[in-house]
């Protein structure tokens, strides 16, 4: 394992292995490995963009296990698994979400392929997909259309929101949604350098500003484990407390010009990052 160095403060230390899925049983390269989830056996799938659109699946050792969906994706973006183990994906430019088994077994798409939707209506380069505890699925629907979409737990579209804008309720760049343990709908809202709170029916409740472009949550045990663009990982509670947090560029070894773009924490608190720009980024930060 290939230890550059070690982060974080206080009781979140780490190593960092940024070789992970590349040695012992890897691949030889991850391609434009920007996004990132885990089963609850933690398996690690990674939704790989290129030079093949498509999902890996490695053990949280980093040995690849299989690979599929070759060819299902214009280009991928957003990766969540769901606690039943099935996974929600987003394809930005195919303006799409899909649902699949574990396995690569396509359950139900929305949206129409490669055709963006009106202003305001699902999906135009939609960035996330996120179910809630009683199977109502939100949709950060990011580039194209500012917007967040509500689905029920049949999968039936009953309510929209979102405007462009920097004011409560208007956002920048769409780019991540989540619903917490305190069943608060979390929105990344990253040009505008902040995460917006809202209840389960989209009023705007409070804010998190001043953030460095925050690109993911990803909450386990009631902690909140964030990647920011160009900038930082940062760990907080759900208070928006900081906890810990390490600037990104002291973790890398490779293309300096490499950003963190998805996030997911093992059961063992093990971190792991998908990056974007360039090919060949991928990191694991092993908790101390």
């Amino acid at each position: 394992m290939a230890v550059e160095t070690i982060v974080g403060q206080g009781k979140y230390n780490y190593e960092v292995d940024n070789t992970w899925g590349r040695r012992d049983g890897g691949v030889p390269a991850l391609g434009v490995a920007q996004g990132v989830t885990g089963d609850s056996q933690d398996n690690v799938y990674v939704f790989q963009r290129s030079p093949t659109a498509e999902v890996l699946v490695f053990n949280r050792d980093g040995k690849l296990q299989k690979r599929w969906g070759e060819g299902s994706w214009v280009s991928p973006h957003g990766i969540w698994m769901s606690p039943q183990d099935e996974l929600y994906m987003t394809d930005n430019p195919g303006h799409q979400v899909s649902h699949w088994t574990k396995d690569g077994k396509l359950l139900r798409t929305w949206g129409t392929k490669s055709q963006p939707g009106e202003w305001g209506k699902p999906f135009n380069r939609p960035t996330k997909a996120f179910v809630a505890w009683d199977g109502e699925m939100y949709v950060s629907d990011g580039y194209g259309n500012k917007h967040v979409h509500r689905y029920d737990k049949k999968g039936e579209l009953i309510q929209s929101w979102g405007a462009e804008g920097t004011g409560p309720g208007q956002f920048s760049l769409v780019h991540d949604v989540v619903v917490d343990e305190r069943n608060r709908v979390l929105i990344c809202d990253r040009q505008n350098r902040r995460v917006q709170i809202f209840d389960r029916d989209g009023n705007f409740k409070t804010e998190w500003a001043d953030w460095q472009n925050p690109m993911q949550i990803c909450i386990r045990d009631g902690i909140m484990y964030i990647c920011h663009a160009y900038a930082e990982i940062s760990i907080r509670t759900l208070d928006g407390e900081l906890l810990a947090r390490w600037p990104w560029q002291s973790t890398l070894t490779h293309d300096k010009e490499k950003s963190p773009h998805s996030i997911w924490v093992d059961s063992r608190g093990d971190i792991y990052v998908g990056e974007v720009v360039g090919e060949d980024g991928f990191q694991k930060f092993i908790r101390q």
